[in-house]
């Protein structure tokens, strides 16, 4: 068996950004966005919980807020940490958020080959995290392993294994597996789940609170 931590990153660092005068596209500032002080504080508790001992692999997408968090649980574990980009946030394709269509969340998740012209739909999005996934799973089969990745990636990616369904009152897209509620869609920052894999079979999921 396969043991396969996944977190949400901690919470970026947004509510007392200014000004920002640089001639970047919104993808490039979304990839750069650091991590809150609290955000800090919430990732190092989160690697220090018990569960999270004795990993054997760390991977994150190559977004700071991502590596950041990760950062704590190589230091605590004292092993390196892999980047990988396939375990990044969707890509919206837009230069700024004002070109977002205001039903685009719930258009994307309804039609999931749905998306702007340089961005990233559902389907594609699943396909190079689930592409991803199988790849340590072979690799480091009966391993202790960890992501760190974002909200969307990782709700896409367990479509695999589990059944998503979208809240019509909260708007929020909830997880099923084997029939039974395992996350509400409400995203904490960071949010973790434990997976175990038989082969790449999913046997149990577990969303750990901290």
């Amino acid at each position: 068996m396969t043991t396969v931590y996944i977190a949400r990153h901690a919470q970026p660092f947004r509510d007392l950004l200014g000004d920002y005068c640089a001639h970047e596209q919104e993808q490039i500032r979304n990839e750069k966005n650091p991590l809150s002080v609290f955000g800090e504080q919430r990732a190092q508790a989160m690697a220090s919980i018990w569960e999270l001992n004795n990993i054997d692999v760390l991977y994150s997408s190559h977004y700071v807020r991502a590596m950041s968090t990760a950062k704590y649980i190589a230091e605590n574990n004292g092993i390196k940490l892999n980047i990988d980009e396939r375990f990044g946030e969707r890509k919206f394709g837009i230069k700024t958020w004002d070109e977002l269509p205001q039903d685009f969340f719930e258009h994307q998740f309804h039609d999931w080959n749905y998306k702007m012209d340089n961005g990233e739909s559902l389907n594609e999005v699943a396909r190079r995290m689930q592409e991803a996934l199988q790849e340590l799973l072979v690799k480091y089969e009966d391993k202790r392993v960890m992501i760190v990745s974002h909200g969307t990636a990782l709700t896409v990616m367990l479509s695999k294994w589990c059944r998503l369904q979208l809240n019509e009152t909260t708007k929020l897209i909830e997880i099923y597996f084997k029939d039974k509620l395992v996350f509400d869609g409400n995203w904490s920052s960071p949010e973790l789940f434990k997976l175990i894999f038989d082969k790449d079979q999913l046997v149990s999921i577990e969303n750990i609170r901290f």
